[in-house]
């Protein structure tokens, strides 16, 4: 009895933590079905993602691009008893968003209740904004069970009536911040099901560097320190105040920064620091595969991550790549948001300064670039915070109990 995955898009280069949850699934014996919305646009894929073997079902991205399939899923899903339930619910909340997404969802939803195995057990959605909606409308038309896993953006960008609603009618839910679950919990009525499940790290796969880390200083261009960000170039990432801070770092102190990931502002950011006089301090790399990335925090000095909350409400939970930062003792500088804070504390694990601080952000850049020693203590404590405490195969184990608790999928 395969569980139905659904996903906003398989694979993607950006959401390796969701990567590493259907590999220690399927690991563990549960049976899985995977459902995209959208078709892969990343130019590679991690390893991991060949390691993985449950099949993929991709959903129409555009309904106009594949109507017979649509007309299909309708079809055969207006024969079912749920439909009209389904449907009531759809207008019901297309009444309150009336948008071409909206429309899309329900139906993606048709096509899925259609397509899917039919001794599926359970729809698992991976984001509660537009993957579970579809999973919503599809479990009404298919009559199963239906959870997800509420993150960062789909949880501060969905109107609250929808939050509220979905938290009532799924089977159970689970998200991977201190603070996304307490928002979460003052939303859902009684009796809902609610857990905070921290997504971890794969320590076997990210496993330390025999190497050492270099004790520059940035005194000289031969002591020149090595700047590592990792993240998509898109506005709560605050990367345009990264520009701004390492603009204001003192001419005597040496430096190369390097940025992986793509993003829809990649080109204004480098705009930016063309206008800067930074070009030749920067590369930037576009989005890499994962082995790539391990040897980027090897070799390099500070880890950056400048986050923000973007207009809209937008922002990082609790970003993976500082723990893959901090699997290899790489010093890390990032922002007091309280996903962030549940993982880095600062002074101890990492430094910590207020978002979009550019002046703040500036100082403990040039604080940790000169000490290596304070960069080596850091590097150390959070290593051994990701081992004991964030250790991805100690959080799989209570998703795999409600798997089992909720649809006897293994």
């Amino acid at each position: 009895m395969p569980v139905a995955v659904v996903l906003k898009g398989y694979p993607r280069l950006s959401e390796t933590f969701i990567a590493q949850e259907i590999h220690s699934l399927e690991r563990a014996g549960v049976d899985l079905q995977l459902v995209s919305l959208r078709q892969p646009t990343d130019p590679s894929t991690h390893p991991i993602h060949r390691e993985i073997n449950a099949p993929v079902l991709y959903l129409p991205e555009y309904l106009y691009r594949e109507p017979l399939r649509v007309i299909k899923g309708w079809l055969s899903s207006r024969k079912r008893p749920g439909y009209q339930m389904a449907r009531t619910l759809w207008i019901r909340d297309l009444k309150r968003d009336l948008t071409v997404n909206r429309v899309r969802r329900f139906g993606q939803a048709l096509v899925l209740a259609a397509e899917a195995p039919l001794s599926t057990s359970l729809l698992y959605a991976h984001f509660m904004h537009t993957p579970a909606s579809v999973a919503r409308y599809a479990a009404l038309l298919s009559d199963v069970p239906w959870s997800f896993s509420a993150h960062a953006k789909d949880i501060w960008t969905t109107p609250e009536w929808e939050k509220r609603e979905k938290l009532a009618d799924c089977a159970w839910a689970v998200t991977c911040t201190d603070v996304g679950f307490s928002h979460l919990k003052a939303l859902a009525p009684s009796g809902t099901q609610l857990t905070r499940l921290y997504h971890g790290l794969d320590t076997d796969r990210f496993a330390e560097s025999s190497g050492q880390k270099r004790i520059f200083d940035g005194s000289t261009q031969e002591q020149c320190i090595s700047l590592l960000s990792v993240g998509r170039a898109v506005p709560k990432k605050g990367f345009d105040i990264l520009l701004q801070a390492l603009a204001a770092l003192p001419d005597d102190f040496h430096w190369r920064w390097q940025h992986v990931g793509g993003g829809n502002a990649l080109s204004s950011l480098q705009n930016a620091a063309a206008d800067l006089g930074l070009n030749e301090k920067i590369s930037w790399l576009g989005p890499l595969p994962q082995e790539t990335v391990l040897s980027l925090y090897r070799e390099s000095d500070l880890f950056i991550l400048p986050s923000r909350i973007a207009p809209g409400g937008d922002r990082d939970g609790l970003p993976n790549v500082l723990m893959e930062a901090a699997s290899q003792r790489l010093a890390i500088v990032t922002t007091e948001l309280p996903g962030i804070a549940e993982f880095i504390t600062t002074e101890v694990h990492g430094l910590l300064v207020p978002s979009e601080d550019v002046k703040a952000l500036c100082d403990a850049i040039h604080r940790a670039g000169v000490n290596p020693a304070l960069r080596s203590s850091l590097g150390d404590a959070a290593r051994q915070r990701v081992t004991q405490e964030f250790d991805h195969a100690d959080n799989i184990g209570p998703l795999i109990s409600l798997l089992r608790q909720r649809c006897g999928a293994l």
